[in-house]
């Protein structure tokens, strides 16, 4: 019998995997298909990332340095209101590659992890988890003390156990464009409902657009409306859910939710490959698979170390669907050297902030548009 079982080798999945197994456990991490494919997210991060990877797979997996970003409240022609820092903000990384490499090291650690295994079933008991999954077209069972249900928005484990649905999904869709880009801005257009559309330079690798919108609205078309007003053509368009707003409650009775299962996600962006990797670590440090109960201090820990940012979150994407004048005047008003961490938005009221927007306005402008 397994101690924990692990569905879905993201980098939630991945993660809890290696920490799990560098702490002595015996883990299996079952994935669906190949670790990595199909790419369904943005590979912008920020630069805490290099944090939870090997230190050597840097050179391997970094594609373009950003230090700031164009907020947009029309097309690409419009009026940019950008926030930047002096030095890099976040990276932008070859998010396949990061899949596989976490992967490794889960495996590098110890953990027995599994590709083209469709996990169809979980099944609670008092003394276990019952996990069955097919593979090869043959039906496979595994037993296991714990659960971990790293399995993406629309996650098997969630449904199988019962445990609630995030607050919404948003329908997300990315394509590329090959033609190389090293600029070192991001572009953010306020211009889609409840959210907003992104184009992020990759470097040699070219250039990613994407948008997210609420469901019911043609992704589609407003997608073809996006990169048709930057004149490119794109390939290798992929799209999937975005969860937004995490659940009352995460956990069962042998069971527990990691990642975009858990909704642990950024409300103002729809990232979550950070969050989900620090909750997975709470998850390590805090769960006892030989004692279920302890999966109540998971659900304190995660949530007391990310709750206050997704609440936060909340706000900060309340301010996407303002009307366009009080957008324009905040943009006009909070533009320029900004003091703030992407994946922390109680950074706003930190004191390297303050001192940014104290001395915003001294200095110019220390890289170039997009």
């Amino acid at each position: 019998m397994y101690d924990f079982v692990v569905v879905g080798v993201g980098p939630a999945g991945a993660r809890l995997a290696r920490r799990a197994a560098d702490a002595g456990y015996d883990v299996l991490a079952l994935e669906k298909g190949t670790v990595g494919t199909p790419l369904a997210c943005s590979g912008h991060v920020s630069t805490d990332i290099w944090e939870y990877v090997p230190e050597s797979a840097k050179s391997d997996l970094l594609q373009n340095r950003v230090y700031g970003a164009n907020f947009r409240l029309g097309g690409p022609d419009s009026d940019a209101y950008p926030f930047y820092k002096s030095r890099e903000v976040s990276n932008v990384i070859d998010r396949v590659a990061l899949d596989r490499t976490l992967a490794d090291a889960a495996r590098d650690a110890g953990a027995d992890v599994r590709e083209g295994h469709t996990v169809t079933d979980v099944t609670e008991r008092a003394d276990g988890v019952t996990v069955t999954a097919r593979t090869d077209g043959e039906t496979v069972q595994f037993e296991g003390r714990l659960v971990a249900g790293c399995d993406g928005p629309v996650s098997r484990v969630r449904q199988a156990v019962g445990l609630p649905d995030p607050d919404e999904r948003l329908h997300g869709v990315l394509a590329f464009d090959e033609t190389p880009d090293d600029g070192d801005f991001v572009d953010v257009h306020l211009t889609v409902p409840r959210f907003f559309a992104w184009r992020i330079p990759r470097g040699d690798a070219g250039v990613e657009y994407g948008l997210a919108v609420p469901p019911g609205t043609d992704v589609t078309e407003r997608f073809d409306q996006f990169t048709e007003a930057y004149g490119t053509e794109t390939t290798h368009r992929c799209s999937g859910a975005i969860p937004i707003g995490p659940p009352d409650s995460v956990t069962g009775d042998r069971t527990f939710l990691v990642g975009d299962a858990a909704a642990q996600t950024k409300p103002f962006t729809g990232g979550g490959i950070l969050y989900g990797m620090t909750a997975a670590d709470h998850a390590v440090e805090t769960v006892d698979p030989d004692d279920p109960s302890t999966l109540a201090a998971y659900e304190r820990a995660w949530r007391d170390d990310l709750g206050r940012e997704i609440r936060l979150g909340h706000l900060i994407r309340r301010a996407y669907s303002l009307p366009e004048p009080v957008q324009r005047l905040g943009l006009r008003t909070l533009s320029g050297e900004i003091g703030v961490h992407m994946d922390r938005p109680s950074s706003l009221f930190s004191a390297s902030h303050l001192r940014a927007l104290v001395g915003s306005g001294e200095e110019e402008r220390p890289h170039s548009e997009s």
